[in-house]
């Protein structure tokens, strides 16, 4: 038995945040949609509900039975769940009383309630919210109050029932992981004993059972969800998994060959499939970002189809989906929008016949690196930052040519060396909780960096003749998810010797820019 922890997700565009604080105290959690959460089981400990941008006011907003739950359950009410619990068990909701956005001192009213055991009396919270609760639901009892919202926190007398009219999911809300943590171990009663070695005996127990003697089949990128993925399997099922690793001649500077000798040292069986060409050929003339991707797409299916094909008594195809990609691509109708739609979900050819294996896919991004870590992969690649499913292709802005993609390997090669031989030990990240705190290297502080090729020329000296070649911007960001990100403040040294080196080693770039974009409003990538 897992005991875990049930999310109600109204379509908040941080519950996947809730998920991951669980999960940061090796507590299990599974989000479910409002409309379709699942029966309650032995395993459930407890439920969360989450925030949404609706008003409980509003006829369209989410509703759902509570009434397996509520009273039988211990249960938290987040923001939008706060506000449901009252509004739908006798108390009420109204707006522009006491809208508040942004930070807010709370002070803990009830210093008896196990929410709050070990909470600061007066501590920054991160509220968002137009509605306030005005009256309480029956059995209501205040535990926490702002300056401007009484009923910031509340709970039901006589039941595990409990609501926050702020965000305890977000790094603004001081003392919110503390108040996660009493809820989940202190009310709920979970063990938190859910971790990456316990992740991976029971995965390879379960899929040894689910695959018994078959042949699998798994799509290798080079990266950690695909790698951790193929470890894991060939754990569990060894010679019975046989890998695809897809050179799309879009990869990084020398990626294909020494991906390649890093997979079969871990003992994969592995097939490299050589379609650079092809990819390149169809790319040519090509600059419109999504009919490179659909090309892109297209021919990775008709690449790993046919070699998969060349597999005999394949039963089952292996994917590296993880649980953002899950979430995500599911969606609220009518309320949370799918982000993106996601490779790793769906995709691949109906026709192949193949049952689907997703061993990672109640994962985050950062368990999955633990549990890689846990099953002994190297750091490099347990390590490595997101890398975009087109590849390079994004990184050139406008058409593609082997040429291009020469000038743009060769001054990546060089951003990301120096990234990883810079010492970022003296350069003070605030606290652990800063996804930087344990770096060494800059590589390490950074969630995703790269260089762009971009499709003007400037003119420049170089000796004592001008010059008319290509600029080319840096790109790196800190990030927890990849939803929200930071553009990485570097030392101007840094800058100024990768900007020099470029400039005299890579033939074609004769200027280094800085993109200073954080996400939102722009993207990660540039296409």
């Amino acid at each position: 038995m897992t005991e875990k922890i049930l999310i109600i997700d109204c379509g908040s565009q941080v519950t996947q945040l809730i998920g991951r604080r669980l999960r940061e105290i090796n507590v299990f959690c599974e989000i479910f949609p409002f409309n379709k959460i699942p029966p309650i089981d032995e395993d459930v400990k407890g439920v969360i509900i989450s925030g949404s941008p609706c008003s409980v006011r509003d006829a369209n907003a989410p509703k759902m039975d509570l009434s397996g739950i509520k009273g039988k359950y211990p249960l938290l009410g987040i923001c939008y769940g706060a506000q449901y619990l009252a509004a739908t068990y006798g108390g009420k909701v109204e707006g522009s009383l006491a809208r508040e956005y942004g930070r807010a001192m709370m002070d803990v009213v009830d210093h008896s309630s196990p929410l709050f055991s070990g909470v600061e009396p007066h501590s920054q919270v991160w509220m968002s919210h137009g509605d306030t609760i005005s009256a309480l639901p029956e059995g209501g009892k205040v535990i926490g109050s702002t300056s401007d919202v009484r009923n910031a926190a509340f709970s039901i007398v006589g039941e595990d029932t409990y609501a926050v009219q702020f965000h305890p999911e977000v790094f603004h809300t001081v003392e919110g992981a503390k108040m996660l943590e009493n809820f989940a171990i202190g009310i709920c009663g979970c063990k938190g004993d859910w971790t990456p070695d316990s992740f991976i005996e029971t995965t390879v127990s379960s899929l040894r059972e689910k695959l018994g003697n078959d042949r699998v089949i798994l799509g290798l990128s080079g990266g950690v969800d695909s790698t951790v993925a193929g470890v894991l399997l060939n754990k569990a099922i060894g010679h019975n998994l046989t890998c695809i690793f897809v050179n799309n001649g879009l990869l990084r500077k020398n990626e294909f060959e020494s991906v390649m000798a890093s997979y079969r040292d871990m003992g994969l069986n592995v097939i490299g499939a050589d379609a650079s060409k092809a990819f390149l050929d169809a790319l040519s003339g090509v600059s419109e970002p999504e009919a490179k991707r659909k090309i892109i797409g297209r021919l990775f299916v008709e690449t790993f189809d046919r070699y998969a094909k060349g597999i005999e008594n394949a039963k089952w195809l292996a994917q590296g989906t993880i649980y953002p990609d899950v979430i995500e691509s599911a969606g609220i109708d009518g309320i949370a929008s799918k982000i993106k739609s996601h490779h790793n979900v769906g995709g691949l050819p109906k026709e192949m016949n193949l049952g689907i294996v997703e061993p990672l896919r109640m994962l985050f991004k950062d368990e999955v690196r633990r549990v890689g870590r846990a099953l002994g992969i190297k750091e490099e690649l347990v390590s490595r930052h997101p890398f975009p499913g087109p590849s390079l292709a994004l990184r050139v802005i406008g058409d593609v040519s082997e040429e291009k993609l020469r000038v743009l390997r060769d001054a990546d090669d060089i951003f990301i060396r120096a990234l990883r031989s810079y010492d970022c030990t003296g350069m003070g990240f605030r606290s652990a909780s800063d996804p930087r705190y344990m770096a060494t290297n800059l590589y390490d502080a950074i969630w995703q960096a790269g260089v762009i090729l971009l499709p003007v020329r400037t003119v420049g000296v170089m000796g004592d003749e001008r010059t008319y070649e290509n600029p080319v911007a840096l790109r790196a960001v800190v990030s927890t998810d990849a939803m929200t990100a930071d553009w990485f403040h570097f030392p101007y040294d840094f800058l100024a010797d990768v900007s020099n080196e470029i400039i005299n080693k890579v033939k074609g770039v004769n200027r280094v820019v800085y993109d200073i974009s954080s996400k939102p409003p722009a993207t990660i990538e540039w296409e």
